[in-house]
C-alpha cells in the first residue's frame, strides 16, 4: 500500500487520480497529519500499517490487510517570497518534515519519495551547463535552503530514498503559471513576462508518469543487475526535456493557447528583465537539470517541455478561467 502525503495538492491529486486508474492501493493525508509532528506520523503509520487495504480513501471491503511499503511526500511549503518572512515554517514543513518522514518511513520498513526543486541550485546565469543530480547545492533562500536540508535529512536518516528534483511544474489541479497566463492573455492586450531566468517547465503528468515506475520497477524486480533490476536509490532530476525562459514559456502557452481554443484575445507578449519584477526571494537565473541519469535508469525518453504543454493545454481537463 501507499501512503501519499500532500494528497489535495497539485501533484498529489494527479498521482491519487493515477493510483486509482492503476488499481494500486492507496492512503492519503494531509494537513491531518502534521508532517512537522514525528508522533503524529508514527500514530497514523501505527493505525494504518496493518490494517484493512484502502483504494483511494475508503476501505476496500473484502481485502486482505495491507502494509504500507511506499511512502510518497507531496508535501511541500512553496511559497518562495513569503518564506522569507515565515522561516521557521517553511523549515518546519521542507526540512523538519522530511526528517520525520523518513525516520516514520524507516520505522515501518518502507521505501520513500519525495518531491524536491531545481532552487537548491545557486542558478547564476554563467553556468549555462545542466546541472546534473550530485551538483554541489547553493540554495538562495530560505525556501531553497529548507527544500537543500529536506534532502540532506532524507539522506542521512535511510537508505530507501528517491529524492526527484522537478521544476516549474503545473498540473490540472491548483494554481500555476500556465493557468494564469491563459487568463492573463484572456484579458489583457499586452503582457510583460521575466525573460532573464532560464528553467524546464515539467506537466505533473511527467512526473506522476516517472513515480509510477520507480515504483514498478522495485516492486517487480527480478534481478540485482540488468532491464529487470529495480531502479537504483538515490536523488534524481526529473523535469521535462530542454529549456526556457519564463518568457518563452508564456509564447507557447499563448501559442497552443490560440490553436486550441483556450485563448480567445489577441494579446502581446514582451520579454522583460527579473528587476521589473522585484520579489523578496532571489530566484535561480538558470535553472535548468540534467536528466540523463533518471533516463538511464528507467530506460524511458522524457517528453519535450513544449510537447507535454500542448497535451496538457489542449486536454479535456484544461480547467483555467
Amino acid at each position: 500500500m501507499i501512503w501519499l502525503i500532500g494528497s489535495k495538492g497539485m501533484l498529489g491529486q494527479e498521482l491519487a487520480r493515477a493510483f486509482d486508474q492503476n488499481k494500486m492501493q492507496w492512503v492519503g493525508t494531509n494537513s491531518d497529519v502534521d508532517i512537522g509532528s514525528s508522533e503524529a506520523l508514527e500514530t497514523f503509520a501505527a493505525s494504518h500499517d496493518i490494517s484493512a487495504g484502502r483504494t483511494g480513501n475508503a476501505a476496500s471491503k473484502g481485502k486482505q490487510p495491507s502494509k504500507i511499503t511506499w511512502v510518497i511526500n507531496c508535501a511541500g511549503y512553496t511559497a518562495v517570497d513569503k518564506a522569507e518572512d515565515e522561516p521557521e515554517l517553511a523549515h518546519r514543513i521542507n526540512a523538519a518534515g522530511p526528517l520525520n518522514i523518513a525516520r516514520t518511513a524507516r520505522h515501518i520498513g518502507a521505501k520513500l519519495i519525495h518531491i524536491s526543486t531545481d532552487y537548491v541550485f545557486g542558478g547564476e546565469p554563467a553556468q549555462k551547463i545542466p546541472y546534473e543530480d550530485d551538483a554541489k547545492k547553493s540554495p538562495q533562500s530560505v525556501y531553497a535552503r529548507s527544500k537543500a536540508e529536506g534532502e540532506d535529512a532524507i539522506q542521512k536518516e535511510m537508505t530507501q530514498y528517491y529524492i526527484l528534483r522537478t521544476a516549474w511544474l503545473y498540473g490540472f489541479s491548483g494554481a500555476n503559471f500556465v493557468y494564469r497566463m491563459t487568463s492573463l492573455m484572456n484579458g489583457q492586450q499586452e503582457l510583460k513576462v521575466v525573460g532573464d531566468q532560464r528553467g524546464t517547465p515539467t506537466s505533473a503528468s511527467t512526473l506522476v508518469d516517472v513515480i509510477i515506475k520507480i515504483i514498478s520497477s522495485s516492486d517487480n524486480a527480478h534481478t540485482l543487475f540488468g532491464k529487470n533490476a529495480a531502479i537504483p536509490y538515490g536523488i534524481y532530476n526529473c523535469t521535462d526535456a530542454g529549456e526556457a525562459s519564463w518568457f518563452e514559456f508564456a509564447q507557447k502557452i499563448y501559442e497552443y493557447g490560440k490553436k486550441h481554443g483556450r485563448i480567445t484575445g489577441n494579446c502581446e507578449i514582451s520579454a522583460c528583465k527579473s528587476e521589473e519584477f522585484p520579489q523578496r526571494a532571489k530566484r535561480p537565473a538558470w535553472s535548468v537539470l540534467d536528466k540523463t541519469k533518471i533516463q538511464s535508469a528507467l530506460h524511458v525518453k522524457l517528453p519535450s517541455w513544449e510537447s507535454a504543454l500542448e497535451k496538457f493545454i489542449k486536454s479535456d481537463r484544461f480547467q483555467a478561467i
